[in-house]
């Protein structure tokens, strides 16, 4: 397979999904140049091609803001025309797979229609349950919900936000035990301070980040930020770094996964909204 991984950082989705299978074509694209995933991706002897988007969007930025500039817009547009461009001018054909991989710029309707359902990225949350958010707001709407665990979700990139079918979740990730072991390594009272907003949030009635944020002080959000930054962190490497590469290489390179619209079948069975769970995966 030809795989395009999209990166903006530190590339480390793009080095795991390398990991599993290096033997596959690998084109790393980047709007940062001279970043780190693109080093790596030297590195290993990939194709890379950078392009900075700042040039195109300069204009854009002015006129609505920084942060705000639309999706759609044409200057966005032209932009990701360009990307393509590039990318197609020299893999010579359209690419089998797309891997957001820290890649941190929206992708147009135009390029969601080329190449759906091909585009890839993954979330810190479980996005059926409507944990959206950057960073750890999805950890934190998890814990506000009063759940006990939280998944990484691998999904397929429509013109939504983090709205896509999915494809996969990753193993879940107990919380309380995993702020247990952090303690254990050293972290300062991680499992006090999930309790102390545990409970704060119960005596309030709280159970939605935004009631949260526009009640609690300033104790109560430090507390949370520094919980579920903790836990976002361990999440990375358990769900981000596990579901990615098994979506791409167990999944999808062995031809088990067809989509049709926004149906999503894995070994010719109809997969529920949150998708192939990877600890419903049988051993071997």
């Amino acid at each position: 397979m030809i795989i395009v991984c999209f990166v903006s950082g530190s590339g480390t989705n793009y080095e795991r999904i390398v990991e599993r299978d290096p033997a596959h074509r690998y084109v790393v694209f980047t709007n940062r140049p001279d970043c780190e995933g693109v080093q790596k991706a030297r590195a290993n002897g990939h194709v890379t091609i950078e392009l900075s988007h700042l040039p195109y969007l300069q204009n854009a930025r002015e006129k609505h803001g920084l942060g705000s500039v639309p999706r759609n817009c044409p200057e966005r547009l032209q932009y990701e025309q360009e990307v393509w461009r590039l990318i197609e001018d020299t893999i010579g054909v359209a690419p089998d797979l797309i891997c957001l991989a820290g890649y941190d710029q929206w992708f147009t309707d135009w390029t969601v229609d080329r190449y759906y359902p091909w585009i890839l990225n993954v979330h810190p949350g479980d996005t059926t349950r409507g944990y959206a958010g950057l960073y750890w707001i999805p950890t934190a709407k998890a814990i506000l919900a009063g759940d006990r665990e939280i998944r990484s979700t691998l999904f397929i990139v429509d013109k939504g936000e983090d709205t896509g079918p999915v494809l996969a979740q990753s193993r879940p990730l107990q919380i309380v035990p995993t702020l247990e072991e952090l303690d254990s390594e050293g972290a300062s009272d991680l499992v006090g301070s999930y309790d102390r907003v545990v409970d704060y949030a119960a005596g309030q009635g709280i159970t939605s980040y935004l009631a949260f944020e526009a009640s609690a002080d300033a104790e109560h959000k430090a507390a949370m930020k520094v919980v579920c930054k903790s836990l976002q962190d361990a999440l990375k490497r358990a769900g981000d770094w596990t579901v990615y590469p098994f979506a791409v290489h167990d999944l999808i390179a062995r031809g088990r996964v067809q989509v049709v619209d926004r149906a999503v079948y894995v070994d010719g069975l109809l997969m529920p909204d949150h998708g192939y769970r990877m600890d419903l995966e049988p051993p071997g």
